[in-house]
């Protein structure tokens, strides 16, 4: 759901009348409302169950989906894929419910699955979407998702059971008010930067205002006694360094993730004048660059039930350190070779088995980390901080093509690539340090994390 927009967005341009800038935000609201409702949905489930929250997220989003489908302009479809965001609770949710269901020595295989299908699902998002987009209206992408999310709603009433575990509190309106406000200043500011300039002074203020409301939300949480996010949690070192690599992997990976397809559609056919320049591009349809990056979706599926098992032999923090490691590697790869689509493809496969690793890691990490009446929150701001990563990672990547143009016209130099590229090479070798400063629980703390929540059950 964050990707299968992104090819379509020149169609949604041209079949809702509308301009560049405002097609964008179909996408853009998504993350903002996803990332305002993660940590708020995962401390409701913490408090009144987390498949009760799960269901009503999902059915939140069943509703924008059935809603873009009949959109008739694009305002309508920004409030629908608005109303969609919230379906983005759904991952911690499910981290907490494995945490809740499975024994604390079976939980890193879960988790590693429930991983691995959501960096598949980026992958399917870009495919499908080109599939459809190259053959039918793109309204059918919101059939696809209602048909999708109207089965899983049958599902987990039918199969996935209600935890007991509650978390003794109530919301923290004023720490979620805040925590709200700041984050959707921060993502508005990194999306709309490119466009109106990081100096101009509405992009100085909405960052200025995100740090206001980040810094008054710490402020606030620290003296609640209920916190939406209890700040001492967030500063143990397992869960300071395993969010600090979630940032820098989500960094790295989108601002890579958003190029590449861009890169295999790059036209070989150019005027004259032009011919010369161009040094790169395979001349692809929308399909065909989704088709070269499914390889990657598919080492991410396999990557995380591998980590899973790794982690629950001898801890998470190696399989998180080498999935980095891996993902640096294959950056450093399409950086340095990719005459080919088939080269590209190669590394870009590489960089998918480390994201399986490494996401696989980070939620095992987290949760071995934090009482079990706090996983949802947590591994809800792990996903929100991933997220902030990977908005961050595609503007910046598009703000160094836009800086590298052949003269005249509005195509990227090849050199503009492989700065991006290299750049986020460099952010995810930084993460493989980050990665190793995580100091995970050792077992017999870990095993007495997972018996405390007795007391705490009703």
């Amino acid at each position: 759901m964050q990707t299968f927009l992104i090819p379509a967005l020149s169609s949604l341009q041209s079949s809702l009348h509308t301009s560049g800038e405002w097609v964008t935000w179909t996408v853009t609201i998504y993350l903002l409302t996803g990332s305002v409702a993660t940590p708020l949905l995962g401390r409701l489930g913490d408090q009144h169950g987390k498949k009760r929250m799960m269901m009503i997220s999902l059915a939140v989003f069943l509703i924008g989906s059935i809603g873009a489908i009949f959109a008739p302009n694009v305002a309508v479809l920004i409030v629908c894929r608005g109303v969609q965001g919230v379906g983005g609770a759904v991952f911690p949710l499910s981290f907490a419910i494995i945490r809740d269901q499975f024994p604390p020595d079976r939980i890193a295989m879960p988790m590693g699955i429930v991983s691995a299908v959501l960096g598949v699902g980026g992958g399917l998002g870009i495919v499908l979407a080109g599939l459809i987009v190259d053959h039918a209206s793109w309204r059918w992408l919101f059939v696809m998702s209602t048909i999708v999310v109207a089965v899983a709603l049958v599902l987990i009433w039918w199969f996935v059971p209600e935890s007991d575990v509650r978390a003794p509190a109530k919301l923290d309106v004023p720490g979620a008010l805040l925590l709200s406000g700041g984050l959707i200043a921060l993502l508005v500011a990194l999306t709309e930067a490119p466009r109106r300039g990081w100096g101009s002074p509405l992009i100085v203020g909405l960052f200025a205002a995100a740090a206001i409301a980040l810094v008054a939300w710490v402020i606030v949480e620290r003296h609640t006694e209920y916190p939406l996010v209890d700040m001492r949690m967030m500063t143990r070192r397992p869960v300071f360094f395993t969010n600090l690599t979630a940032l820098i992997s989500g960094f790295a990976l989108y601002m890579t993730w958003v190029l590449i397809p861009t890169f295999y559609e790059t036209p070989h056919s150019l005027p004259p004048k032009l011919a010369g320049l161009v040094h790169y591009g395979f001349d692809t349809t929308v399909t065909g660059a989704g088709l070269w990056i499914l390889p990657t979706s598919a080492a991410v599926l396999v990557g995380g039930p591998i980590a899973g098992l790794i982690g629950r032999r001898v801890g998470s923090r190696g399989p998180l350190t080498a999935g980095m490691v891996f993902l640096a590697i294959g950056l450093a790869l399409i950086a340095s070779f990719h005459d080919t689509p088939e080269q590209v493809a190669l590394a870009f496969t590489l960089c998918g088995f480390g994201v399986g690793f490494a996401f696989a890691a980070m939620p095992r990490l987290i949760v071995d980390a934090v009482d079990i009446t706090e996983t949802g929150v947590a591994t809800g701001m792990n996903t929100v901080v991933r997220t902030l990563g990977g908005v961050m990672g595609a503007q910046i990547g598009a703000v160094i093509l836009a800086a590298q143009t052949i003269p005249g016209t509005s195509i990227p130099t090849e050199a503009g690539f492989e700065q991006a590229f290299w750049v986020s090479t460099v952010a995810a070798i930084i993460g493989v340090a980050a990665a190793a400063l995580v100091m995970p629980l050792r077992p017999a703390r870990r095993r007495a994390r997972a018996l405390a929540p007795a007391a705490t059950t009703d």
